[in-house]
């Protein structure tokens, strides 16, 4: 079901009247005081700006996209005839610019995407001011629902529940702890300007709660200029189920029914599902009602979700609080609706009303089945979900169809810069049930191939086999509770080392003959008949930086044009046939099967003193990492340094705090700098006892990886 718009002259000007497939016969709405959108500009970056800009020009609208010095190659710089270099990488948050430049540019309306500015009520009052139409809520409904605390005091006045705790002014650390003394732990520290999981902190004891709130003011000062903070229950099984709201400005709201985003890391999802699994539905319609109220209760309009907890023991929900925005995961609504919400956006902010009733929305939800939304992102879950940054070296997706959608922000070559989120893509699949859908986001994933970057692909992956998840038994703490069965180190096959050392070689011969596009292999053994014969010493290294790498030696004897003898290990594979129709996949028909495979090759990161470059390989649904082991005579003629007694920064990063001095001594697990990377604060701790020799970067410094020498 589309929304359409059909256009008349009458007197000089033009009036629009809003209908929803009219051969079925559904009302139309008109107001003769909205105003036809003709230009906007989208204040935000990536995939965000895509998204609104892919809507907005099927709708007529032009839109002038903003973006900064690091992301003056991005696809969304690149997707607008009309752009705006900002300059520095904060620029994106400078309301006060942006609307500088909405104004020369000629735009009637500005949409902030959903990142923190749609969120700002005083951006959102400036830009009304300027005279321009702010995509989102009034700002007064933006200021009462963005104060957790305030927001909470509306919800209690509307009738709806909301998790006992503190959400008042007296910041004093020590009155806050004595609040969480009163509430009982574990509780939850929150920002109360928050969002997306930023200035959040769970404290278990007492002895933790000083430095986790030290944390979570610094984290919330940093990403939203405001350190207050509230103190709540922490429920210990938790479900996060949010409504998506929409209202207009007539005085209509409705409910596009609810999303479960219970899978989360650091307090940020990454699996979002609608409708929420095992919800009674009874349960379900109180919900949707509340959240109706909570956006009657502020006066709102246009998009904004809200968010819910839900007590998994004693099936009690709690008003959590109200995102002002329309949500990254907003797509999950419109797979189970077939409504386009940025759609609805524009039609709200020209005056018009919704375009569906309740009724119907509920009518399309019946119909529709279910969805679920994966993010890819750019980081390590073996390492506590740390982000990472770099190259795109290998980008391929799946095959967009009816029910599999991808919204993404990058495509091969593109950079993911260290100043911003670490978010690559969305996948969104649907199916009849839910069942079905998850078995269509199994197989998606598994075409889904990064290289580069660590990403969290092969995490998505393992989520969708885990026994309780499959079963729809979620909770916030799922990945904590099933760390062991979801972190378990999976195998490498024997082929998967053999496809690494075919393909290298098979560059290395066609680099010989057409240029220079692969250097030459640091290992040989011979030439036998003409042939070659190589020898690869190929590592696998834990992606948890605690785990011992392990070799595995592959050798090659070449037999024919095409064909090698390949011993991994003590297994061999006589007879093997191998070609590479292009210059990363092989294809090899081995005596007991054919396998194709992608292998990427890159160079060495500087700071490893025993791996040449690292392969990439895609097979079977799976990457595996490797390297090359190098030997240490060559390690030293590059003068690569040891770091065995050095603690490095898990990514680049800007050092927000030192917490040690040369000479201190150190115990393990002890603080010693906290950092800051993506807009997300990490803090690093000695790996055991020791003495700090050296402190190489203080605060304030940006980029380098390295910080301290123990010895």
């Amino acid at each position: 079901m589309h929304v359409v718009s059909t256009l008349r002259r009458s007197g000089g000007q033009f009036k629009h009247r809003w209908g929803i497939n009219a051969a079925r016969g559904l009302a139309s709405t008109s107001d003769a005081s909205s105003k036809r959108l003709t230009s906007l500009l989208i204040a935000n970056r990536g995939e965000i700006a895509l998204r609104v800009g892919k809507t907005a020009s099927e709708y007529g609208v032009r839109t002038t996209t903003l973006y900064t010095n690091p992301d003056r190659l991005s696809q969304h710089a690149l997707s607008s005839p009309f752009t705006v270099n900002l300059g520095e990488p904060s620029a994106y948050l400078d309301g006060d610019r942006i609307i500088e430049v909405a104004k020369n540019e000629g735009c009637q309306a500005i949409h902030p995407g959903y990142g923190f500015l749609s969120e700002n009520a005083t951006f959102a009052r400036k830009c009304v001011e300027a005279g321009l139409t702010f995509i989102g809520p009034p700002w007064q409904a933006i200021e009462a629902m963005g104060s957790k605390s305030r927001s909470k005091e509306i919800m209690i006045e509307a009738g709806v529940q909301c998790i006992p705790g503190y959400h008042g002014s007296n910041q004093d650390p020590e009155y806050l702890k004595a609040e969480a003394h009163k509430i009982g732990y574990p509780v939850l520290l929150k920002a109360v300007k928050g969002g997306g999981g930023k200035g959040m902190r769970i404290v278990q004891k007492p002895e933790e709660f000083m430095d986790q709130l030290a944390s979570a003011k610094s984290e919330a000062m940093n990403s939203f200029g405001d350190e207050v903070m509230l103190v709540e229950k922490y429920i210990t099984t938790p479900r996060h189920i949010e409504v998506q709201v929409f209202a207009d400005k007539h005085g209509n709201s409705v409910a596009l029914g609810e999303r479960d985003c219970s899978i989360q890391r650091r307090h940020q999802k990454i699996l979002e599902e609608s409708p929420a699994p095992h919800l009674d539905e009874s349960i379900r319609q109180d919900l949707w009602a509340k959240a109706r109220a909570a956006a009657l209760a502020v006066g709102y309009e246009g998009a904004g979700t809200v968010e819910f907890i839900f007590d998994n023991d004693t099936n009690e929900f709690f008003f959590m609080e109200m995102n002002t925005r329309l949500q990254v995961e907003h797509p999950v609504t419109e797979m189970v609706t077939g409504q386009d919400l940025v759609r609805w956006q524009l039609i709200v902010a020209e005056g018009g009303e919704l375009p569906l009733t309740q009724a119907q929305i509920e009518e399309e939800i019946s119909k529709r089945g279910h969805a679920i939304e994966a993010r890819i992102y750019a980081e390590n879950p073996d390492m506590n979900f740390i982000p990472d940054s770099g190259k795109l070296l290998h980008l391929q997706a799946p095959q967009p169809t009816e029910s599999v959608r991808i919204d993404a922000g990058f495509v091969a070559g593109d950079e993911i810069s260290s100043h911003y989120d670490p978010m690559i893509a969305k996948l969104i699949v649907s199916g009849t049930d839910r069942e079905a859908a998850l078995q269509k986001l199994r197989a998606a994933l598994e075409s889904y191939e990064i290289a580069g970057p660590v990403t969290n692909i092969e995490f998505l992956k393992r989520m969708c086999v885990s026994p309780g998840f499959v079963a729809g038994d979620v909770e916030t703490g799922y990945i904590q509770k099933h760390h062991a069965e979801l972190f378990d180190p999976q195998p490498v096959e024997p082929e998967v080392y053999s496809q690494a050392a075919l393909a290298l070689l098979l560059q290395e011969i066609s680099s010989k003959s057409v240029g220079s596009m692969f250097p030459p292999s640091r290992q040989v053994l011979g030439f036998g008949s003409g042939y070659p014969a190589r020898k690869f010493d190929l590592v696998t290294t834990p992606l948890d930086g605690k785990s011992t790498a392990t070799t595995t030696t592959v050798q090659i004897h070449q037999t024919g044009p095409t064909t090698f003898d390949v011993t991994v290990g003590d297994e061999v594979f006589p007879g093997v046939q191998a070609t590479m129709p292009s210059p990363t996949s092989i294809t090899t028909f081995y005596p007991h099967t054919r396998i194709n495979s992608n292998v990427i090759r890159t160079p060495p990161s500087i700071d490893s003193s025993t791996e040449g470059d690292k392969i990439m390989v895609f097979q079977r649904g799976r990457q595996y990492r490797l390297s090359i082991a190098l030997p240490l005579w060559h390690a030293k003629a590059l003068g690569i340094k040891d770091v065995a007694n050095s603690v490095l920064a898990p990514m680049p990063c800007k050092v927000l705090r030192v917490d040690v001095r040369e000479g201190d001594s150190v115990t393990k697990d002890q603080t010693l700098v906290v950092i800051e990377s993506m807009k997300m604060e990490t803090v690093i701790r000695s790996p055991g006892d020791g003495v700090v020799k050296r402190i190489v970067h203080q605060a304030g410094v940006s980029g380098s990886r390295l910080f301290g020498d123990f010895c």
